[in-house]
């Protein structure tokens, strides 16, 4: 193919992908030194519609660092209808760091095992990898860096760090052979790409773009839908105790409000001393009070601590995007709180139950959301999920008091009485949550609220609890 006709073909390739917008594609390329990654992706974007190129090659900024290590990522894949270019990304970090040894073998290894399960969630999103690994060899590496070193127009492109990666080109080499292997998937292939002058690299990588843009779209596919084992202790609706404890008069209640409170805000102050995040999740029976419950979260924290994410239908620029990457891009900074108002479990709840997402796409989840908490505990963040209940009877006085009190009417909606009518679905789909996403350090809280005083309370409580066994672990 003449490279003209290349350049035209691959820029009708990419107009036709933004006009239709049913797949994002990523382009990464990783591998050896001084193998020309740099130029031919400037080359590369040359060729393309820049309006619909991103290109990304930056170290981690000081913000990033203050979140999970996939938050960077998160953020930076593209919409459906764009391509995303990468300059060793997420396999850079892990090569450089094994190669360097800041990861050890069994870091290196759960590492590509993260890989693997963000690959398969993107690939199911309608988002197309294409990776190519850039090869060379040892002599002709050295052989080029000196080239290059001797030429004045060239020699800013050698430095200390290229000398360097010409020194690890051995366990580089071994590494890359791990890398590749353990991540080698029928949705995420590796293509190798052997050294050659600029000019004949830049036409196959336009071909090997141009070939994944013309593909017909694959079925989705993910290896996160691992069907959990019920744990001990999972939460369950049918053995929730509605009546709870004997209620509380008004005085009682607001001196216990008041201690709870006041400890809460003790407990915040030393999450953000410590700079430990918190991600807080409430999901609940409609009307079971996760409004009140936030109210009385949020009244005993610093305004400058927290953010409330009200979690509804997603916009049109959520929708051009994997369905998780809303969340990731809320998450909070070191030492912040971030509380989400419903929920990621809208997958495997509303949009379930309601028919918005596919029955294969919901079944995904399940693994999606568990491979999603472990990233956020494994940065260290506290994860406290709250599931406030009441009875459909009591949901019945609650919905009918609020359409009979002014200020309270814009809390019922039309979709609140069709939830209602699809009661037992919901019960069913709760109870599957609990027992696929209830594990260690991401353990379901299930709250009685039939009673909202004794509500608020367990609710301060357990967010208590679960922070101070944070802090007492940090010691």
């Amino acid at each position: 193919m003449q490279t003209d006709t290349l350049r035209y073909r691959l820029m009708d390739a990419q107009l036709a992908l933004a006009r239709d917008r049913e797949r994002a594609v990523i382009l990464l390329l990783t591998g050896h030194a001084a193998t020309h990654k740099g130029q031919v992706v400037n080359r590369l974007n040359h060729w393309l519609e820049n309006r619909y190129t991103e290109v990304h090659a930056l170290g981690p900024s000081s913000e990033e660092q203050l979140r999970p290590y996939w938050w960077r990522y998160w953020r930076r894949i593209p919409d459906r209808g764009r391509i995303g270019i990468f300059i060793h990304g997420w396999y850079g970090d892990a090569l450089f760091a094994r190669a360097e040894r800041r990861l050890s073998p069994g870091a290196f290894r759960d590492r590509l095992e993260q890989i693997r399960n963000f690959e398969a969630e993107l690939a199911a999103e309608g988002v197309v990898l294409l990776k190519l690994w850039t090869d060379i060899g040892r002599r002709e590496q050295r052989r080029y860096l000196v080239e290059l070193q001797r030429d004045p127009a060239r020699a800013w492109q050698v430095g200390p760090s290229e000398w360097q990666r010409h020194a690890q080109h051995a366990p580089i080499e071994a590494i890359g052979r791990t890398l590749r292997r353990r991540t080698e998937a029928p949705h995420a292939p590796w293509q190798r790409l052997p050294f050659r002058e600029t000019g004949e690299q830049l036409p196959q990588v336009a071909r090997a773009l141009l070939a994944v843009i013309e593909a017909p779209p694959e079925s989705p596919v993910s290896q996160l839908a691992t069907r959990a084992g019920e744990a001990p202790g999972v939460p369950s609706l049918r053995r929730v105790d509605a009546a709870v404890e004997e209620r509380l008069d008004k005085a009682a209640y607001y001196e216990r409000l008041a201690l709870e409170q006041a400890r809460l805000a003790n407990n915040a102050r030393e999450i953000a001393r410590r700079r430990i995040p918190v991600v807080i999740a409430l999901e609940g029976h409609d009307a079971a009070g996760k409004g009140g419950s936030i109210h009385r979260l949020t009244a005993a924290l610093d305004a400058r601590q927290y953010r409330v994410h009200r979690i509804a239908a997603p916009s049109d620029e959520e929708l051009a995007l994997p369905w998780a990457w809303r969340f990731w891009r809320r998450l909070p900074a070191d030492g912040r709180i971030a509380i989400f108002d419903r929920s990621w479990y809208g997958r495997v709840l509303v949009e379930r139950v309601e028919g918005l997402a596919s029955e294969a796409q919901w079944q995904r989840a399940y693994g999606e959301i568990r491979h999603f908490e472990q990233q956020l505990l494994e940065h260290g963040s506290v994860l406290i999920k709250l599931f406030l209940s009441i009875d459909k009877d009591e949901q019945l006085r609650r919905f009918e008091a609020r359409a009979a009190i002014p200020h309270k009417r814009h809390k019922l909606t039309d979709e609140d009485w069709r939830n209602r009518e699809r009661w037992d679905d919901y019960q069913q789909a709760i109870d599957e949550m609990f027992v696929r996403t209830h594990a260690p350090g991401a353990e379901w809280l299930l709250v009685a609220c039939d009673d909202k005083r004794h509500a608020r309370l367990a609710v301060l409580e357990g967010v208590n609890e679960r922070l101070e066994a944070r802090l007492a672990w940090a010691n």
